[in-house]
């Protein structure tokens, strides 16, 4: 079968926190990270079921679901998962929200790599903990890890955790097993735990393959907690659900007794369905064009840029639906990019610092909805820019 990733669904006035958040009927918005695309028909039909039956109670858990995430990620990623390291809960950022709380007390510290998912941030601070930056290197159009500088930080006695991004949102990497295996040897040494947000691991440019953090060796997969999910991928957020996978049993339990206590602990059985769906046959070849798709949405926006926005270099997308532009040409920051775009073109993006200081004079768009919106994004982009560099 082939989906038609160009069909235009109106979102307005859904409910949609994407578009009817925006004031006014004609912003075009390719800010916040869900899509435009409606999701793959198996999983609507099964949604469509699960309504017919007409009763929405308290949700159990069945086998097929713990079935269909170890056949997924054995067939799709080669990662071989037991059904007693899987455990569920209502979204990735709760799930790392309770890691945290489980491994850390008050006062301990956090490292991440900015620019890095601004949730991260939020998720430290309100556990108490102290957030560590080790920036990415930036090196022409893609980034690099500076292991020196993260080595440097783990060492701190009190640094417990690592929260990689894995692909990285928004830098646009996927990292190799290579990176993988020195940031985790780095970690190791310290005796630093990696907590692994691998939300985006389906979304993977053409050439490049997802590695899961811990399927890289025991060591790796015992000093390691994995968050994934079916939102991203499938276009799901809205219906609450994801897995953390870790492998030891003493872990287990403080993981789960901080998802309770933090009261994330209930699924519901739409997100569950869903997911079932989604981790099938129909769902792998969806989303096989999916990632062709959006590799043409980049590919248009590179050539747009190279032949009308030659001064807004944008870093190489090998992963995820989130074009990283580089927008410190306009001699503006970031936060004044975004609320100038806003009023004046009507385009909603989110601004660099959004990830933290090294996200200055960036800018993240979200690629993820059919090619006319993002050709009309990348115009009303090109008239703010024309307006500006000829004021200068």
């Amino acid at each position: 079968m082939k989906y038609n990733f160009d069909e235009l669904t109106d979102r307005r006035h859904t409910g949609s926190y994407k578009w009817d958040s925006a004031v006014g009927e004609d912003v075009l918005p390719m800010w916040v990270a869900d899509m435009d695309f409606q999701t793959v028909p198996v999983i609507i039909e099964a949604l469509q079921k699960r309504v017919a039956h007409g009763i929405f109670g308290y949700t159990k858990v069945p086998d097929t679901y713990y079935e269909a995430i170890i056949r997924w990620f054995s067939r799709q990623h080669g990662w071989s998962i037991d059904r007693e390291w899987i455990q569920y809960t209502i979204g990735v950022v709760p799930a790392l929200s309770a890691i945290i709380k489980a491994m850390t007390c008050p006062g301990d510290k956090v490292v991440v790599q900015t620019p890095v998912y601004n949730c991260f941030f939020s998720s430290i601070r309100n556990n108490g903990c102290e957030i560590v930056t080790s920036p990415l290197l930036r090196e022409g159009d893609t980034y690099r890890v500076d292991y020196a500088d993260l080595e440097e930080k783990v060492s701190d006695p009190k640094v417990k955790l690592f929260l990689l991004c894995n692909p990285h949102n928004p830098a646009g990497r996927v990292w190799t097993p290579e990176e993988l295996r020195c940031m985790g040897e780095i970690c190791f040494r310290h005796d630093v735990f990696v907590v692994a947000d691998e939300i985006h691991c389906e979304l993977v440019m053409p050439g490049y393959v997802y590695t899961p953090f811990a399927s890289l060796g025991e060591k790796f997969l015992q000093h390691s907690a994995t968050c994934i999910s079916p939102s991203k991928a499938f276009n799901l957020a809205g219906l609450q659900i994801a897995n953390i996978v870790l492998w030891s049993e003493e872990l287990r339990k403080k993981v789960d007794r901080a998802i309770n206590i933090n009261e994330v602990c209930d699924v519901n059985p739409f997100g569950v369905a869903a997911l079932i769906a989604a981790y099938s046959e129909e769902g792998a070849e969806w989303l096989k064009q999916l990632n062709a798709y959006i590799a043409g949405n980049y590919q248009y926006m590179q050539h747009f840029c190279n032949e009308r926005l030659p001064q807004f270099p944008l870093i190489k997308l090998e992963g995820t639906y989130l074009a990283w532009m580089d927008c410190s040409v306009l001699a503006l920051n970031a936060e004044e990019i975004e609320t100038q775009l806003l009023d004046e073109e009507k385009l909603w993006l989110n601004a660099g610092t959004m990830y933290g200081e090294s996200g200055e004079g960036f800018m993240r768009w979200n690629l993820a909805c059919p090619r006319s919106r993002v050709e009309e994004g990348l115009r009303r982009f090109s008239c703010f820019v024309e307006k500006k560099l000829k004021k200068d």
